[in-house]
This record gives structure tokens, C-alpha cells and sequence, in this order.
């Protein structure tokens, strides 16, 4: 079972310089009723290893796993549950990997012949003798044991604080009328790209307009489903915490990809219903104190497909705005 991360560079340095970070998957499938693992082999230095590549300005490492994994083996792929974090040295000090399972069931992997030339599907014990790294079996053994555990296969909910909006002070028409800031424009497109990591087919929003507008890049980019749920709103939610505690719970029955987008004020309501679903190691990685999530800012939690509503794993992103 995963434990809670969020996205955080390390704050130690070697002899002064900031560790370099990266970001990677472990893409598995089933074969045959047997778990299998992508293993790449990079001629630059002759070894076996994991997709994985550095953050480009300005990116957050889920999106930096999703664009590596493109760019080394042209596998477009969604995260699932957090593997590991695996530090090691390298010449410039030290490197940071952090790693996500990925299932690419029947996808063909294309190298691009440059940095990566040749890959294999292989089962998780024939990866462990191929890779040249001793830490890349950190993530092999995380996955491996999510494997054993039936928490492997998962779907993700996106619980998303609505971007920044503009002053309650400055606004005179009704609440649910005030909208997004220029700031909270440019995190909405953000936080787009950010839910492309795990690209939730449903959206499941606030009526208000500030949240539709944090929502409305991501629903109009990937032409995802979305709904408006009036108990989702600081109102209703106030009136009547039972109903936005209903709401919340009904994104457990599909069973599908969702995000939810509200207000500050409901979050600590949407996290109690979601703690309900987790063991008390992951309560520990939701936030408790006000504000409970920046402006823009989202807990991703992986529900295991196996144990219906049971969460293995919870992260926090904070999507770049500029």
C-alpha cells in the first residue's frame, strides 16, 4: 500500500547544489494471467532501466512522467498509484527519481532508436536480474507488492481546490457568480495539464462559477463528462453537510476516473468522507489544517478496483501557473 506523498523537492543539497529531479513509470500489463514489467535499454550508457527523464521548467513530476514515457518509448499513459522515490548519486551530486505505475495493457512500444533502443517485456524476476541500476528495484519491489495485494489496479479520484478567484471584498453581485482572478485563469489551465496525468473521465463540480472556470480547460481539452452537483457548493454544503457528504460518496459507485472541484470551506468535509475509505497511515497524508489546499492545488487518491472503495494511495500536486 502506497503512502502519502506530495510534491515536494528534496531541500538538502550535495556541497551546495540542489539535487536533480526526475520522474518515471514502471508500465505493466498482464500477459497470459502473469504480471509483466517494460524494461528499456539506453545505449548512451549501456544499461537496462525504467522510462524516466528530468522536470523541464515549470512541470510537476506526474507530468514529467507522462512526457518522458511518451518521448522514450511513445507510450501515451495515465499514472496509477505512487512506487517509490529513489535517490542515488550522480556527477553533478545527486538525482531524485520518483515513479508511478502505469498499466499499458496491449500497447506496443516504439523507441525512439536515440536514447532508448531496445525494450522487453519481462516478468518482475527476470526485470530484477536485467537492471543495471541496484535502486531501480525499489519501485519493482513497490509494485510487486501492490500485485500481491490486489491493489495494483486502480482508478483515480481528484478531489481539486477551485484556482484563485477574485476578492470576496471587490465583488457585489452573488457568490456564486464571482469568478476566477487573472491569476486563477492561468492556474485553471494548469491545473489541465496536471489532471492530464491521470486523465479522470468524469469531472464532478461546484455549480458555482468559479469552479466550473478551474474545470472548464481540463472538460474542454479531453471532452470529459461533467457534472454540476449543487451540494458541492459553500451554500448548500453549509445548510446541509449530509447531502455534500452523499455527493462525495457517489463517486465511489462508478467506479470510473473522477475529479471533484469545490470550495475551501467544503474540503474538510470532502476529506472526512474520504478518510473513511483509507487506513490511518494515509488519513495522515490528507491535509487538516486551513487552508487545506492552495488555490489550484489537488489530492490525487488511488481506489483500489479489487476492494471496492478501498484508497491504497494519496498525493498532493500543486499545478505550476506560470
Amino acid at each position: 500500500m502506497a503512502s502519502p506523498t506530495k510534491d515536494a523537492a528534496p531541500t538538502g543539497t550535495e556541497g551546495g547544489r540542489a539535487p536533480v529531479i526526475a520522474a518515471g513509470t514502471l508500465c505493466w500489463r498482464m500477459e497470459k494471467g502473469a504480471l509483466e514489467v517494460l524494461i528499456i535499454h539506453r545505449p548512451r550508457y549501456g544499461d537496462w532501466s525504467w522510462p524516466k527523464g528530468k522536470l523541464d521548467p515549470g512541470e510537476t513530476t506526474p507530468e514529467c512522467a507522462i512526457r518522458e514515457t511518451f518521448e522514450e518509448v511513445g507510450l501515451s499513459v495515465t499514472l496509477g498509484i505512487p512506487l517509490a522515490v529513489i535517490t542515488y548519486p550522480v556527477a553533478s551530486g545527486r538525482k531524485v527519481v520518483h515513479y508511478w505505475a502505469s498499466r499499458t495493457e496491449r500497447l506496443v512500444p516504439v523507441p525512439d532508436g536515440k536514447e532508448v533502443d531496445r525494450t522487453q517485456w519481462v516478468p518482475p524476476e527476470r526485470a530484477r536480474e536485467l537492471l543495471s541500476n541496484p535502486s531501480d528495484v525499489e519501485p519493482l519491489d513497490a509494485l510487486v507488492r501492490a500485485h500481491a495485494a490486489k491493489d495494483l489496479q486502480t482508478w483515480p479520484l481528484i478531489v481539486v481546490r477551485h484556482a484563485k478567484a477574485k476578492p470576496r471584498s471587490s465583488w457585489s453581485r452573488a457568490e456564486g457568480e464571482r469568478p476566477l482572478a487573472a491569476t486563477g485563469r492561468r492556474q485553471a489551465v494548469a491545473v489541465s495539464r496536471l489532471l492530464q496525468a491521470w486523465s479522470p473521465e468524469r469531472v464532478v463540480s461546484s455549480p458555482w462559477v468559479r469552479c466550473v472556470q478551474t474545470v472548464s480547460p481540463y472538460v474542454t481539452q479531453r471532452s470529459a463528462k461533467l457534472k454540476l452537483v449543487d451540494a458541492l457548493t459553500e451554500h448548500d454544503a453549509t445548510r446541509k453537510p449530509g447531502r455534500a457528504r452523499t455527493a462525495v460518496e457517489r463517486v465511489f459507485d462508478k467506479r470510473r476516473s473522477v475529479a471533484l472541484c469545490t470550495h475551501r470551506p467544503v474540503l474538510p468535509l470532502v476529506f472526512s468522507v474520504l478518510a473513511n475509505h483509507m487506513t490511518s497511515s494515509l488519513r495522515r497524508g490528507l491535509p487538516v489544517d486551513d487552508p487545506y489546499l492552495a488555490p489550484g492545488e489537488a489530492v490525487i487518491c488511488h481506489v483500489s478496483s479489487t476492494h471496492h472503495g478501498r484508497i491504497v494511495s494519496v498525493e498532493q500536486f500543486r499545478a505550476y501557473d506560470d
